[in-house]
Parts: C-alpha cells; structure tokens; sequence
C-alpha cells in the first residue's frame, strides 16, 4: 500500500481540494439558508464564506491527498482514488457546516 507523503500532488488531492473549497464556498450560508427559509442568506456572510473557502480548500487537500491513493490502492481503481479524495475533502464541509448549524441555532 502506498504511503503518500504530506501535501504531495495527486488526483485523490485535486479531488479534495475541489470538493472541499467548492463545498465550504457555501457550507455557512447553506445552513442560514435553510434555517432561515430565506435562500437570500445564502450570500449573506462573505467574509466568513471566503475564509470557510480557503481552510477547507487547504484540508481538503491534505485530507483527499491521503485517503484517495489509499482508497485507488486497495479497490486498484483510479475512480476509487478520485471518490475517495471527494470523501476527504467533504470532512471538513461538514464540519464546517455543524458549527455553523451550531452557532446559529444557539
């Protein structure tokens, strides 16, 4: 099995850094949305959507560059690393998402 080291670039990595940035573009304003029943809210939070943007971005990538290689090695497909890879960057969409949920219900 193989190890990737910290950071390198592979598909599992690029398909993390997608999921995780495209998902944490909206992952606060998806849940004002919702709770507000406005979909106006959606955009109301720029400065934090731009900063929820940039780290899951970054931990997608770490997150997506470690799981997917070892996910495309054990099932020995190159799809299986590109899921995998979306798997590790929606980790940090959901988290995201939560504590949004949280701080906007308490």
């Amino acid at each position: 099995m193989r190890r990737p080291s910290i950071g390198e670039f592979n598909l599992g990595a690029l398909a993390g850094v997608v999921t995780g940035s495209i998902g944490g573009l909206f992952a606060i304003g998806v849940v004002r949305a919702i709770l507000g029943r406005d979909i106006r809210l959606l955009l109301s939070m720029p400065i934090l959507s731009f900063l929820s943007w940039v780290i899951c971005g970054a931990v997608g990538w770490f997150l997506g560059g470690q799981i997917g290689p070892r996910v495309g090695d054990k099932y020995y497909s190159q799809r299986a690393e590109y899921g995998g890879g979306a798997f590790g960057g929606l980790i940090p969409v959901l988290l995201v998402a939560l504590w949004a949920w949280y701080m906007s219900t308490h």
